[in-house]
């Protein structure tokens, strides 16, 4: 039915060219506070340099470095056999072997714990968005429920006034 043939639609808006300029506007406010710094801080050197250690243990590249030294390390004094530096055992590697793992493994951690508040905040701010877009389609299921509540009121009034006519029409041919 068009807005010409029904008195009911004559107060209806009609689609302005600017139509959805609020969701672009949204959407673009959205995007510019996912892409600014916001509140966080700046990493501080410990934090930074946490980081850099963790990716630089944490990767295939020092795993086959340190295994190449390793082996040199054994092999080199395995060859030299009684004046070698660090005889048979090999009770020196087994200290920096210790010390290596006593330091790494605290500054992984804090590498990680940073990474997790990292994720924790970022769970936050997902969660508010979630939270705002049910709020969102929740408006959105009220405004559809009530145009179409609207609607069921312009059919029924179309119904009676019809049905009025057609009573009419009924009693001007019985009455003939």
């Amino acid at each position: 039915m068009t807005a010409s043939a029904s008195p009911h639609r004559a107060t209806s808006r009609t689609p302005t060219p600017h139509a959805g300029h609020h969701i672009r506007l949204a959407i673009a406010r959205a995007r510019a506070r996912r892409r600014s710094p916001g509140p966080r801080h700046r990493p501080s050197l410990g934090e930074r340099l946490a980081d850099t250690v963790a990716a630089t243990v944490g990767s295939w590249r020092f795993i086959v470095i340190q295994s190449g030294l390793l082996g040199a390390w054994i092999v080199g004094n395995s060859l030299a056999g009684r004046s070698a530096w660090d005889p048979y055992p090999f009770i020196l590697l087994n200290l920096l072997l210790s010390f290596q793992a006593a330091y790494t493994a605290p500054i992984i951690m804090m590498s990680q714990n940073r990474a997790a508040d990292l994720d924790r905040d970022r769970a936050t701010a997902d969660y508010q968005v979630n939270i705002r877009s049910e709020a969102e389609i929740a408006l959105l299921h009220e405004k559809i429920d009530l145009i179409r509540e609207r609607q069921l009121e312009e059919l029924i009034g179309l119904l009676k006034s019809t049905l009025a006519r057609l009573e009419v029409q009924e009693g001007k041919g019985a009455s003939a």
